[in-house]
């Protein structure tokens, strides 16, 4: 009896921790924000660093998007292949932290607008793009995107054909990165995406209804909320998900990544 008793009680605590144990993974699969993301294949790599600013791996090319501030962000990564700067603000441009960031062989793919800013000694390196080209470098395909505001109340802030969100290609994987913009139709008219990079704050870009809507409309394979740090704090990403979730029916992932970590 002493013996069926001490079986039984080791069942019990068995089946108990498996329990906790699924409640644990399950927990952290739905809630974990991800410092970066890495794929299986390791073809494709993204670090944020904060806010428009992030790192991007593709194929063993290294790609820094905006970035601005301490030259010491980037320290882990390895030199840029390619700077891309989608707008003239400051969160998106500093040209002292291109200046130390860039080796002599980085090419700095830049608007106008943004070419206009930037000092002498970067010249040599600047590869002008303007909304609707395609330029190819590195064996990867860049293509400047539209980034605008819509709303009246906002058409202050980015101007039409002033900068660029931008669509890399390598291998036929299409990644598009949408700057300071608003669900304008260039965004929705977007084809075979596989990752997108999605921005919502206020009053500087959407709301988050907006992108979501644009987002279920041109249906990237993934999508990764970042730029969502407005005026009046952050915004609600949880409900973003929640709107591609049932929109989508699940054929659409949302990432989450750790844009603000002093925040934390």
């Amino acid at each position: 009896m002493k013996k069926f008793l001490l079986v039984v009680a080791a069942i019990i605590t068995i089946v108990s921790c498996k329990n906790k144990s699924d409640i644990n993974t399950d927990f952290m699969k739905d809630e974990e924000i991800k410092k970066e993301e890495n794929t299986t294949e390791n073809t494709f790599k993204v670090t944020p660093i904060s806010h428009a600013t992030m790192v991007l791996e593709i194929d063993g090319k290294v790609i820094y998007v905006d970035p601005v501030g301490e030259r010491t962000a980037f320290k882990e990564f390895k030199s840029p292949d390619l700077i891309l700067v989608t707008d003239i603000h400051g969160d998106h441009l500093n040209a002292e932290t291109i200046e130390a960031v860039r080796t002599s062989k980085t090419k700095i793919i830049v608007p106008q607008a943004v070419a206009d800013k930037l000092p002498e000694s970067l010249k040599t390196q600047i590869d002008v793009l303007n909304n609707g080209e395609t330029k190819e470098h590195f064996e990867l395909s860049i293509e400047a995107i539209p980034m605008y505001n819509l709303r009246e109340e906002a058409l202050k802030f980015h101007s039409k054909g002033r900068g660029n969100g931008y669509v890399i290609e390598s291998n036929n994987e299409r990644i598009y990165i949408s700057g300071d913009t608003e669900d304008i139709p260039e965004m929705r008219a977007l084809k075979n995406i596989d990752r997108a990079f999605v921005c919502m704050n206020l009053p500087y870009t959407m709301p988050v209804a907006n992108a979501a809507d644009a987002v279920l409309e041109f249906k990237p394979k993934k999508v990764y909320p970042y730029h969502y740090r407005g005026t009046e704090g952050l915004s609600d990403v949880d409900n973003f998900k929640s709107l591609i979730k049932k929109g989508a029916t699940g054929e659409i992932e949302v990432v989450q990544l750790d844009w603000y970590p002093s925040i934390d």
